[in-house]
């Protein structure tokens, strides 16, 4: 095995010589006058010391680029003469010495073709090495002659002659190295084939000059970049990871990126994680930026995509990379030291990749006070943190504040409701441990509708499962899912829902006719394409692990196909006195200073628990402004405001009979 510091060392010692042979070839040559001809420059051979570096095992940085490049010996003397007005200051006068121009302190091809035995034209041809490998820059002002403008060596390219091989700083801004730290995760079993399959492809495909590209399919990106690690790694290269939207639209900057990610390819051990996992690939035609990136990149390729790009600009090797399983799950929050039943709990919930799992276990036990041991509820609380960022940009978060306690419904509905959450708790145990989900490949999940009128208790009811549950609820702002843009709405359903898969969040459609509507019979391209929203949406529904809720206050508006795909119906019924005098109870807070009100009554005005609630809020405003408790006078006060905004007519009649009469006992408190 080579020595590093032993190569630099006879690395800078084949410099000085080769350096020296140049001052020397530079001294005895000149560039014949225009219409002379030229004459010799004398013969000074190769110092025996270049001759035997060059052949050793471990040849110097020039001749290694040589090799990998393609270059002449012409070239390689050319590059040197470039490289050396960068390595020796005395060369600026040398070279303009030699071309008989004060003017001209600098290399030229006329002073190179000059100079070095075998010149041949085609080395300022854009194709050769020189020019395609960005080697050399040109100064070439104005109509000034090819052969007699400037000549520099890339900046790269002179550190790399010394011996410094690092990534190309034009680079540096676009690329970044995959996370070390997260990829020496534990491979899965699945994960381990995957990688040994990459390896030995790429090993029977070593030395051709252009490989597949690697395609990476699949929703999980974090076990993607897991398996790209681990198979890089496992052939010596360091991997980057280049965010597709960096790849630039314009050809010329496309050219220039894919040409110095090619050379770097060739001088450094580096493989490209191109990450298209956001990319949609019915946007992405054969002309797209990353496609043309592709075909003219070489090198160790991986294409991160969430479909399989059928046309990625040459020839590709597909590898679906799942999500680990459930018990693959258990697995690794065992390794990360939980206990059993936080195993179950937490593996039977959440869906997450083996690199987020040891996150999330790194992150708990480095929590101040926290030692060894790990509390199972503050990893719930760091998993529900973990799956939040995606779907905060895409839906509101709710804070689930109700409880059992707050929500009045009769008993059959609320047993339902209990039903729900017991479902979503037990699913691993009928899927995975009974055998139901190696039957099913479909309806995983548990889809319910909240039908009822509005304020009926739909919204809080979601707010109680979620608390019970300790899960996230989101609420879908379907402003932000449905677009006029045909396929934009299948794209932010797709999103919404990939992002709830991971941490089995709770998608609450509120008004969900609005976007689970009957399909309508087709008369225009509009039809067709809201069709396809809806069918796009039941596959999704189906397919979806977590719970989604749907609420409509217009369930007879609701698509009959969907209907049937549903695992649960609530109804919420209008509230009955007796329903409603409950809710009087419950809708004021303890702390709330009252007098006088008589519930049995209040539960007589026929309004809904939404309505309930905006009337004790409003009355509460009332008598704080007026620094009294809540009285009758006053909720009733806010009850004509109710009514008058829901249009609904006032019986005054009825109203004075709810009014109190000073020493009534029937009008006492009721609380």
């Amino acid at each position: 095995m080579i020595d590093p510091e032993r190569w630099l060392k006879a690395n800078d010692r084949y410099l000085a010589t080769a350096l020296g042979w140049l001052r020397e070839r530079l001294l005895t040559s000149e560039i014949p006058a225009e219409g002379a001809t030229a004459s010799p420059h004398g013969a000074i051979p190769l110092p025996a010391a270049m001759i035997e570096a060059e052949a050793a095992e471990h040849p110097p940085a020039l001749i290694l680029l040589a090799h990998r490049l393609g270059l002449s010996e012409f070239e390689r003397h050319t590059l040197l003469l470039c490289a050396a007005m960068e390595l020796d200051t005395r060369f600026a006068s040398l070279c303009a010495r030699a071309q008989q121009d004060a003017n001209r302190p600098y290399p030229t091809f006329a002073l190179a073709l000059t100079l070095f035995d075998h010149p041949v034209w085609d080395v300022m041809s854009p194709e050769r090495p020189l020019r395609y490998w960005r080697l050399i820059e040109i100064n070439q002002a104005g109509a000034q002659p090819l052969t007699t403008s400037a000549l520099r060596a890339d900046e790269r390219i002179v550190n790399y002659l010394k011996g410094l091989n690092y990534l190309d700083d034009r680079l540096a801004p676009l690329l970044v190295p995959l996370d070390v730290t997260d990829n020496q995760a534990t491979l899965l079993p699945s994960q381990q084939a995957v990688v040994g399959s990459i390896g030995r492809y790429l090993q029977q495909v070593a030395g051709t000059p252009r490989l597949p590209v690697i395609q990476l399919v699949g929703p999980d990106a974090p076990s993607k970049q897991l398996v790209a690690w681990h198979a890089a790694a496992a052939l010596g290269l360091h991997v980057y990871r280049l965010p597709a939207e960096l790849v630039p639209a314009q050809a010329a900057e496309l050219e220039t990126l894919a040409r110095l990610w090619q050379r770097e390819s060739m001088l450094l051990p580096v493989a490209l994680y191109l990450d298209a996992h956001e990319l949609e690939r019915a946007a992405e035609g054969p002309a797209s930026s990353v496609n043309r990136f592709l075909a003219r990149s070489r090198g160790v390729l991986f294409l991160d995509t969430r479909d399989v790009w059928p046309g990625v600009g040459q020839s590709s090797l597909v590898f679906d990379i799942a999500k680990p399983t459930p018990a693959e799950q258990q697995v690794a929050w065992t390794a990360a030291g939980m206990d059993s039943d936080s195993v179950t709990r937490l593996a039977g919930q959440f869906n997450l990749s083996v690199t987020a799992i040891n996150r999330i276990a790194r992150a708990a036990h480095a929590a101040p006070g926290n030692g060894h041991a790990v509390d199972a509820e503050q990893i719930w609380q760091t998993c529900l943190l973990h799956t939040r960022p995606r779907l905060d940009a895409l839906a509101q978060r709710l804070d689930p504040k109700a409880t059992w306690d707050d929500i009045v419904l009769p008993a059959e509905e609320t047993e339902l409701l209990r039903a729900i959450c017991e479902q979503v708790r037990r699913r691993r145990t009928v899927y995975e441990q009974w055998g139901f989900g190696r039957r099913m490949n479909r309806g995983l999940g548990i889809s319910v509708l909240f039908a009822g009128e509005s304020g009926t208790g739909k919204t809080m009811a979601a707010e109680v499962v979620a608390n019970e549950l300790q899960l996230n609820l989101y609420r879908i702002d379907l402003s932000a899912v449905v677009s006029k843009y045909i396929g934009e709405t299948e794209k932010n359903l797709r999103r919404l829902f990939d992002a709830a898969e991971d941490g089995g969040a709770i998608l609450f459609f509120d008004e969900a006719d609005a976007l689970f509507g009957k399909r309508s019979e087709v008369k225009d391209s509009h039809d067709r394409y809201a069709n396809i929203e809806i069918n796009y949406l039941l596959q999704r529904m189906e397919a979806y692990r977590g719970l989604a809720i749907l609420a409509t206050n217009m369930k007879s508006a609701l698509d009959t196909a969907f209907m049937r795909r549903l695992r649960f119906i609530v109804n919420f019924p209008y509230p009955s006195p007796a329903g409603r005098k409950a809710m009087w109870q419950k809708v004021l807070p303890a702390e709330t200073p009252t007098a006088g009100l008589n519930l049995e009554r209040l539960g007589r005005l026929n309004l809904t628990g939404g309505s309930i609630h905006n009337i004790a809020l409003n009355a509460a405003f009332l008598a704080a402004r007026a620094g009294t408790p809540v009285t009758m006078s006053l909720i009733l006060d806010a009850a004509r405001t109710e009514f008058r905004k829901l249009e609904k007519p006032i019986n005054e009649t009825e109203f004075r009979w709810l009014e109190p009469v000073l020493g009534s006992q029937a009008l006492r408190a009721d609380r």
